[in-house]
């Protein structure tokens, strides 16, 4: 549940509220230059007078939900899904991190990085909000991250970081600009003026304030190539806002819902929560109690879909069957001792297929009878020098015991996020052909 990335893993510790957001893994200390480009597929209306247009304008994405029409982009995999959406008026290019497991959308606005931030000076629909708007000092304190009034009076937010780094500046107004015709109306972001990040993040979970939220976006979707970690050119996936022309062929689960009172530090109640019931591993079906992959009384044990997290963690009762069916198989093959960025404690010598293919396929048992199938050759991640590490590591190791299944186990899969029928799709693809 991705809010930012430095050159360790870090989780975002919520400060104000009783909710969770997560930070997605070291993307930028291997990560190539991004150079992405849009490619839309817009269905245009016709403008018969101005009133239309305006009113096209102001309500283009809630139209393009329900009318079948969609808003088709592209973004770059390494370990985050990069997307460059335009922002401003006129539009500026902005890398933003595709996070399903944040609220916040926040972009790039000092002046550390002149060619890829965001210059408010060229935009005549920024706005910058003051101490008293109601989204800075909310009623109900639903917002992920503590605000306070700056000495221009002007509302300032603070991203706070495990290793104790900072991400910082204004909470603003500003449109996404995505044709001549075709915009959001201006939506609350954070303008960062301090940050040790390349690129922003686009907040896309359950919270009011998420940009889909914000932009009324009834579903969305993203199809997650195969990743190449020495590519030069990084691979390219889908992203849909709106209808997705392959969902016909999805099958869904429910997003869980629990009652309004219960918030305790290990809950997040905007994260897309599904159910899960059991993990299988080369056709044997571990013993796992189901109730290990559902939040207890604290919260502990919510199952959620992250695009912002890059690998997959979970709580220790699943983490400890998985490692010994592994150890089991492919132990004779174990590097002893070893961790990966302080949370693969899994590895071995060889490549990830050599070993995976000794595995065999893992499997994630949803409701509804839905299988998440991990291809053997995706189960673990080549890490360099001759290591694979399974691409799975324990929750409680990072201060948070939820099970979270990040992109790495998205790979070659469409998954749809259906708001307003509150369930989420899944459906098999060659992802890097769905562009």
């Amino acid at each position: 549940m991705a809010a930012t990335v430095s050159s360790n893993c870090f989780i975002v510790f919520l400060l104000l509220i009783n909710s969770v957001s997560f930070s997605i893994q070291n993307i930028h200390a291997t990560k190539s230059p991004v150079n992405n480009s849009l490619s839309f597929s817009l269905t245009y209306l016709p403008l018969p007078h101005k009133s239309a247009a305006t009113k096209l304008l102001q309500n283009s994405l809630a139209q393009s939900s329900s009318s079948g029409s969609n808003h088709r982009l592209s973004f770059k995999y390494s370990m985050a899904l990069i997307v460059s959406l335009p922002i401003g008026t006129p539009p500026q290019a902005q890398q933003m991190v595709l996070d399903t497991g944040s609220q916040l959308s926040w972009i790039q606005c000092h002046n550390k990085t002149p060619r890829t931030s965001f210059d408010p000076s060229l935009s005549s629909s920024f706005s910058i909000l003051p101490c008293n708007h109601p989204i800075c000092k909310p009623r109900v304190p639903d917002f992920t991250l503590p605000t306070t009034c700056d000495q221009n009076r002007l509302c300032h937010y603070s991203y706070f970081y495990a290793d104790g780094t900072l991400a910082e500046g204004n909470l603003v107004r500003e449109k996404i600009t995505f044709s001549r015709y075709q915009s959001t109306p201006p939506i609350t972001l954070g303008c960062a003026a301090a940050s040790a990040e390349a690129e922003g993040i686009l907040g896309m979970n359950l919270g009011r304030l998420s940009f889909a939220s914000q932009a009324k976006i009834s579903k969305f979707s993203y199809c997650t190539p195969a990743r190449q970690n020495n590519a030069k050119i990084k691979p390219t996936g889908a992203f849909y806002l709106g209808q997705n022309p392959y969902s016909k062929t999805f099958k869904y689960v429910d997003i869980l819902t629990f009652p309004k009172n219960q918030h305790s530090p290990n809950f997040d109640p905007f994260a897309y929560t599904i159910g899960m019931n059991g993990i299988r591993i080369g056709g044997k079906r571990l013993y796992i109690s189901p109730s290990v992959f559902r939040p207890d009384a604290g919260g502990s044990g919510q199952t959620l879909i992250d695009s912002g997290t890059e690998y997959t963690y979970l709580v220790d009762a699943a983490y400890n069957k998985i490692k010994e069916e592994i150890i089991r198989i492919a132990g004779s093959r174990l590097k002893k001792g070893y961790v990966y960025r302080g949370s693969l404690d899994l590895c071995f010598n060889g490549n990830s297929m050599e070993i995976g293919r000794l595995i065999g396929n893992m499997v994630f048992e949803l409701d509804k009878g839905v299988e998440l199938v991990i291809e053997k050759d995706k189960i673990l991640d080549d890490v360099g020098r001759g290591i694979s590490c399974l691409g799975i590591g324990r929750s409680e190791g990072l201060g948070v015991p939820s099970n979270i299944i990040g992109n790495f186990h998205q790979q070659n899969q469409w998954v749809e996020f259906d708001v307003v029928n509150r369930r989420v799709g899944f459906g098999v693809a060659d992802c890097s052909r769905s562009v």
